[in-house]
């Protein structure tokens, strides 16, 4: 077995490019559902915290989280995150899904299986409109690049008749397709750039009146 030299065993990986917790599983859902997984990439810490800062986590008594992926967010939402407070994530991969059952054993996770236009649907199956009241902030990493025009209205205006009055809506994305579709359902969003990112990534806000 050839050994690893000791700079290779001491140089931790560049902070912009962070491994993804499961990288196999990051890897195989992105080829498998390129349309589906914003990037082979995951986000950077930086780029965690400003997602985490600019929804308000903190503050919020229901969060959902659309497309987590392998969960490298839904970690630091988790952490952001008050103890009383309730995370409902939303995949549509299946094999996500039990990843993420699997790896976060938190009880403030609710993991969904389901598509991100049926939004009401996921809050009613899991009682949260009884117990939580509306959702305070809807997150979203999803690529609305990739997917068609009419889908990605579809999306927001389910994000739209979910969220509570003051709620607010915060979307990462690499290209401006959301800003695009996201203003002929919510109007104008205000515009954050992470640079501390690799690729650097659009955090774009909606605040519900």
């Amino acid at each position: 077995m050839p050994e690893i030299s000791q700079a290779a065993q001491s140089n931790p990986p560049h902070p912009l490019i962070p491994q993804p917790a499961h990288p196999i599983a990051f890897l195989r859902g992105f080829l498998e559902r390129p349309k589906e997984v914003g990037s082979i990439i995951p986000s950077s810490r930086w780029m965690e915290r400003r997602i985490t800062r600019t929804a308000e986590i903190a503050k919020a008594n229901l969060i959902i989280e659309l497309g987590p992926g392998t969960g490298g967010t839904t970690k630091a939402l988790l952490q952001a995150m008050g103890p009383d407070a309730t995370l409902l994530a939303i995949e549509i991969n299946p094999g996500f899904c039990e990843l993420l059952t699997q790896t976060i054993r938190d009880p403030r996770l609710i993991v969904h299986e389901g598509s991100a236009t049926d939004i009401s649907e996921a809050l009613a199956k899991h009682d949260l409109l009884y117990s939580h009241g509306a959702p305070d902030v809807v997150l979203s990493g999803i690529p609305f690049s990739t997917m068609p025009k009419e889908l990605g209205l579809s999306i927001l205006q389910s994000v739209k008749d979910s969220l509570a009055p003051g709620g607010r809506f915060v979307a990462y994305q690499f290209r401006d397709v959301v800003h695009t579709l996201g203003k002929q359902v919510f109007g104008p969003a205000t515009i954050q750039l992470e640079l501390l990112n690799m690729p650097p990534m659009r955090v774009y806000r909606w605040d519900m009146a």
